[in-house]
C-alpha cells in the first residue's frame, strides 16, 4: 500500500507564518468552543458558497484541478483506491472519466441516498447533490463496490467490512473531513449517524467517534490541502467560494466535539504561549450619532499575533471583533457611555483594558416616519386584526400607538395588532402612530375602515392553508381553502418559503384567479408524481432552474411557508426564523374542521391533524364547521353495518342534520361512489366495492364529517 503524501512538519511549526490561519477565517471567533463554534464555522461556508456547480461538466472540470496527483499532474487521484491497476487502481488519467469499466467517476462520500431527504431530492442538479467537497474521484467498479454502504470501522486497504464500507487506512482522514463538512453545510440533512457506524452519545450533537478517530489517526494529505485554495478563489471557474474547514485544521473537529486530538496545523490550539498582547491604546469615538459611535484604536502587538478584541460597554463586554475598529449600534441617545477594549491571543491570552473613554451619544428630537398601508383582515364578530408597513427613525422605533374611532387601544411593538372586545356588524375607524424611546410620535396615519363580521353562523372571512403536503421526493403540495361566503380574488395573495427556518422569507409567489366560496386552491409542485395530486392541481410550479427549483413549493419539514395578503403575512405553516428542527418531516398536514380563519401563530396540536407520508386522499376539499357548529353533533352521526358485506349502508342520524351528499374514496384518494339522493331507511346501495378500506363523507348542512369504511 503506497503511503500518503505529507506536508513535513517541524517541531516548531506551530508559529511558523507557513502554517497561519488563512484570512478566510479573519471573521469567525476561532476561541469558540462546542456547538458555538460548529454554528460560526457553519455560518461561514454557508455564506461564501456563492457558486453552485453544476454535476455536470462543473465538477469534473473542478476535479481535474483539485485531485490531480502531486507526483503526476497527468493523474487523478482515486479515493479508496491502493494498487497500480485494476478496479482498485490508485491513480487514473485526468482525462479517462466517464461511467464505463476502467474510468474514473465522481464518488458521493456521503451517500446520496443517504441524505434525509437525499441529496438530489429537490431534483436538482446543484448542491447538495453537487457539492464538490463531498465528490472525489473514484474508479467505476470501485465506487459501485462502495455503493450507498454506511462507513465502519477496519484496517489495511477499502472494502466491505462487517458492518459496511472500511476506505482504507490512506483514505479514512479524508471521508472523515468531508462527512464533517457535509453536516455543517446541510445540518440535519447530512448527519454522520446517517452515514456512519459508531456513538454519537459523548457527542453534543449527532457526531460519532468513528469519524473523530480518522480525523485524527489520518492527517491531512497533499491533495486533500490542494482543494481548499481552488474553491476559496471564486475568479476560477469552476470553484464553490467556501473551504472545508476540517482540512484547514483537523483540531477544529476536537475544539467542537471532543474525541482524541486532531492535527493542529495552525498550532493556535497546541501553543506553549503565554505571553499576553499589549494593551490597546488610543481609543477613539467619531461619528457620534443619536443611537451609534464608531470606535477605533492602535492595534495591539504579541509575540505571535493578535486575534481579535474585546469591546467593553459600561463594564459588560459587548462585542468582539478581529479588527481594531467597530460600531456600537442600539444605544440610547443622550446617553454617556463608559468604554474600553482588550485584545486576545489565539489561545485566549488577554491583555489589560484600555483606559475607558467617555463619549456621549446625541439627544433624539425627530419623529419616527407615519405609519402606510394600513390593512385591516381576519375580520370576526368581535375582532379585527390590523397591520401597516414599518415606520422608520434616526434612531429606531420602538412601539406604535392604535386608535379605534379616535381612542388609544393598544401599544404594539410590531406593526401588526389584533383589535379586541369589538362589536358585530360595526364598522370602526382605525388609526396607528410610531414612536421612538424618548418618546417622539408621528402623526396619525390615515384612517382606514373595518367592519366586523354579522354574528350570523359564519363568521370565517379569510383565506387560510388547509393542506400541506410534505410527501416522499417532489410530492410537495399547498391547499388554501375558501370557507367564506364570497368567492376571493387572489391577486392580491402569494406564497412564500421561510428556508431551514432563517431570516428571510424567499421570493413570493404571486397567485391568480378567484377561489369560489366553500371552494380550494391546490399548488403543487412541477415535478409531484402523486396521481391525486396532478389531479387535483389548480396550479402547477414549475421545477427548474428559473423557479429556483419550483420555489416556495419545495419545502422540506423544516420549511415554513406563508401566506401572504397585500405583502402582509396572514397565515403560516412552521415557525418563522424557528432554526432546522423539522415540525412536518415526511407528513401531511390537514387543518381541523373548526378552524375557519387564518393564524400568523403556528399552533400544530390544535389547528392541525397529522397523517403519514403521501396520504393525500383529502386534497382538493375541505371540511370547514362554522364558529357555531358544534362538531360534537357531527359526531353523533354514524354508519352501519361497518364493515359492509352486502353493498348497502345505512346511516344512523339521530340528531336532524341534513345529509345533502355522499361521496366515498379508496384510500389513495380516488372518488369510487357519488349519490345526493337517497333514502335512510332503505339504506344507500353502492357499487360493488372489493374488499380494503374506505372513507365515506358526509357532507350536511351544519358541515362535513368523514369516517372510515371496511369493505369484507
Amino acid at each position: 500500500m503506497m503511503k500518503k503524501l505529507l506536508f513535513t512538519l517541524v517541531s516548531c511549526i506551530a508559529i511558523s507564518t507557513a502554517y497561519a490561519q488563512e484570512s478566510y477565517y479573519n471573521d469567525v471567533d476561532l476561541n469558540l468552543t462546542g456547538v458555538a463554534l460548529k454554528n460560526a464555522l457553519a455560518t461561514k461556508i454557508i455564506n461564501t458558497h456563492t457558486n453552485a456547480l453544476d454535476y455536470t461538466p462543473d465538477i469534473w472540470n473542478a476535479s481535474k484541478v483539485t485531485d490531480v496527483n502531486p507526483e503526476n499532474s497527468t493523474e487523478v487521484l482515486l479515493i479508496y483506491g491502493y494498487s497500480a491497476s485494476g478496479t482498485t487502481a490508485r491513480t487514473r488519467g485526468i482525462n479517462e472519466n466517464g461511467g464505463n469499466n476502467g474510468q474514473w467517476n465522481r464518488e458521493h462520500v456521503f451517500a446520496n441516498s443517504l441524505g434525509s431527504p437525499d441529496l438530489d431530492a429537490a431534483g436538482t442538479n446543484g448542491p447538495p447533490y453537487a457539492d464538490a467537497h463531498n465528490l472525489r474521484p473514484s474508479d467505476t467498479q470501485r465506487n459501485s463496490s462502495r455503493g450507498n454502504k454506511k462507513f465502519a470501522t477496519g484496517s489495511g486497504n477499502s472494502g466491505s467490512v462487517t458492518n459496511g464500507w472500511y476506505p482504507g487506512d490512506e483514505w479514512k482522514g479524508d471521508v472523515a473531513r468531508i462527512i464533517m463538512y457535509m453536516y455543517l453545510r446541510y445540518g440535519n440533512q447530512c448527519k454522520p449517524t446517517f452515514v456512519g457506524v459508531g456513538d454519537s452519545s459523548q457527542t453534543p450533537d449527532d457526531m460519532i467517534d468513528l469519524f473523530l478517530q480518522w480525523n485524527a489517526e489520518d492527517p491531512v494529505s497533499d491533495v486533500e490541502k490542494q482543494r481548499n485554495p481552488f474553491h476559496e478563489n471564486t475568479s476560477n471557474t469552476y470553484a464553490q467560494g467556501n473551504r472545508n474547514p476540517f482540512i484547514d485544521n483537523p483540531r477544529l473537529a476536537t475544539r467542537i466535539w471532543g474525541g482524541p486530538d486532531a492535527e493542529d496545523i495552525w498550532g493556535i490550539y497546541s501553543s506553549t504561549d503565554t505571553e499576553t498582547p499589549s494593551t490597546p491604546t488610543n481609543v477613539t469615538a467619531s461619528n457620534i450619532t443619536t443611537f451609534s459611535i464608531d470606535l477605533s484604536w492602535t492595534a495591539s502587538t504579541d509575540n505571535v499575533a493578535v486575534t481579535s478584541y474585546d469591546v467593553f460597554v459600561d463594564g459588560n463586554l459587548t462585542t468582539n471583533v478581529t479588527t481594531n475598529s467597530t460600531t456600537l449600534n442600539n444605544l440610547n441617545s443622550n446617553t454617556t457611555y463608559s468604554i474600553t477594549v482588550l485584545a486576545k491571543d489565539a489561545v485566549g491570552n488577554e491583555s489589560s483594558q484600555s483606559t475607558a473613554i467617555t463619549p456621549k451619544t446625541l439627544e433624539d428630537t425627530e419623529a419616527p416616519s407615519v405609519p402606510t398601508n394600513i390593512v385591516i383582515s381576519n375580520e370576526t364578530d368581535t375582532t379585527l386584526k390590523v397591520t401597516w408597513t414599518a415606520s422608520t427613525d434616526n434612531t429606531a422605533v420602538t412601539a406604535y400607538e392604535v386608535y379605534v374611532d379616535g381612542n388609544l387601544n393598544a401599544e404594539p411593538t410590531t406593526n401588526t395588532y389584533t383589535i379586541n372586545s369589538l362589536t358585530a356588524s360595526t364598522t370602526y375607524s382605525i388609526q396607528v402612530l410610531a414612536k421612538d424611546a424618548v418618546n417622539n410620535k408621528s402623526a396619525l396615519s390615515t384612517a382606514v375602515n373595518g367592519t366586523t363580521t354579522d354574528g350570523g353562523t359564519g363568521s370565517a372571512n379569510e383565506l387560510f392553508f388547509s393542506e400541506y403536503v410534505e410527501g416522499s421526493s417532489n410530492n410537495k403540495a399547498l391547499e388554501i381553502a375558501n370557507v367564506t361566503s364570497s368567492p376571493i380574488d387572489l391577486s392580491v395573495y402569494s406564497i412564500k418559503r421561510n428556508g431551514n427556518g432563517g431570516s428571510t422569507w424567499s421570493a413570493p409567489l404571486n397567485l391568480t384567479g378567484t377561489i369560489a366560496a366553500g371552494d380550494v386552491y391546490v399548488i403543487i409542485n412541477g415535478s409531484a408524481a402523486l396521481q391525486k395530486l396532478i389531479d387535483e392541481a389548480d396550479y402547477v410550479h414549475p421545477n427548474n432552474s428559473s423557479t429556483n427549483n419550483g420555489e416556495p413549493i419545495n419545502f422540506n419539514g423544516n420549511d415554513p411557508v406563508g401566506l401572504f395578503k397585500n405583502d402582509v403575512l396572514i397565515d403560516i405553516i412552521g415557525v418563522f426564523n424557528g432554526g432546522s428542527g423539522n415540525f412536518a418531516k415526511d407528513v401531511t398536514l390537514r387543518r381541523k374542521s373548526s378552524v375557519v380563519n387564518p393564524n400568523t401563530t403556528f399552533d400544530k396540536a390544535n389547528e392541525w391533524d397529522e397523517f403519514a407520508q403521501d396520504v393525500v386522499d383529502n386534497i382538493g376539499t375541505h371540511d370547514a364547521a362554522t364558529a357555531s357548529v358544534s362538531e360534537e353533533l357531527l359526531n353523533k352521526i354514524s354508519i352501519y353495518p361497518n364493515p359492509i358485506s352486502n353493498n348497502t349502508i345505512y346511516i344512523k342520524n339521530n340528531v336532524n342534520i341534513d345529509i345533502e351528499e355522499i361521496v366515498i374514496y379508496s384510500v389513495s384518494g380516488k372518488e369510487v361512489f357519488k349519490s345526493s339522493k337517497f333514502n335512510p331507511d332503505e339504506g344507500i346501495k353502492v357499487k360493488t366495492l372489493s374488499p380494503g378500506t374506505y372513507f365515506i363523507k358526509m357532507k350536511s348542512n351544519l358541515g362535513n364529517t368523514t369516517k372510515k369504511l371496511l369493505v369484507k
